[in-house]
């Protein structure tokens, strides 16, 4: 297993600041930048690219973008796009203007200083997010139509959502597994009761023994190279 942090973030340098340009397009092509980086020991083994949150729109994105064959498999665990009206009740009258609010700030003071949510960001991926927000759908990115792109993945992903998640809960996943129209999909709900652990959008790794046992098989299945 290789793990690699999002542009910016844990040991990912440098920190987001004024400075950084870079939004979804950029950090969709950095997964692309490390499989080539890691080529000569993924020669001959089957690639799974897993996703947690952020993460797991980056490689949703990557898949769409780079449109190769690199990726044997895509296992997105609590990854949702955050399109207000798919919050339960009344919820999402609040999701609307909070990220909003929070892409306001950033374009204001040209980053995103991490204040109660998400960290530190570059002012241009709390664009891009807040537009998924705001409309649903993944933004344009150097003129590609994402949405189609998105139609056209074909490569097989196995979606998780966990129980009790503050920021994606299982309609949001929901959401974005129908857009992923081309792909074989397994959807998978990570409940409290499987996990024998309190569960939210980060805790889960905590009880995430049947979780990993889950996706180990799911890597199973696809095929060998």
């Amino acid at each position: 297993m290789i793990v690699a942090d999002l542009r910016g973030t844990g040991e990912s340098t440098p920190a987001p600041s004024r400075a950084c340009r870079y939004g979804y397009q950029e950090m969709a092509a950095d997964v692309g930048a490390v499989l080539d980086a890691l080529k000569p020991r993924l020669d001959g083994r089957t690639r799974l690219l897993l996703g947690h949150s952020l993460g797991g729109q980056v490689a949703v994105l990557h898949q769409a973008l780079d449109d190769d064959d690199r990726v044997d498999g895509l296992a997105l665990v609590a990854v949702g796009l955050p399109w207000w009206r798919t919050y339960p009740g009344l919820r999402g009258w609040g999701v609307l203007p909070y990220t909003q609010g929070i892409a306001a700030t950033a374009r204001l003071l040209g980053v995103w200083p991490g204040w109660g949510f998400g960290g530190r960001q570059a002012a241009g991926v709390i664009r891009d997010w807040a537009h998924t927000a705001r409309t649903g759908r993944f933004p344009a990115l150097d003129g590609v139509d994402t949405e189609a792109a998105v139609r056209r993945i074909r490569t097989p992903v196995l979606a998780v959502s966990v129980d009790d998640d503050q920021y994606t809960p299982h309609e949001t996943l929901d959401h974005l597994c129908g857009k992923l129209a081309g792909a074989p999909v397994t959807r998978h709900r990570y409940t409290v009761a499987e996990a024998g652990a309190p569960l939210d959008h980060f805790t889960w790794v905590r009880a995430s023994a049947p979780l990993a046992a889950r996706i180990a098989a799911f890597a199973g299945t696809l095929p060998r190279r």
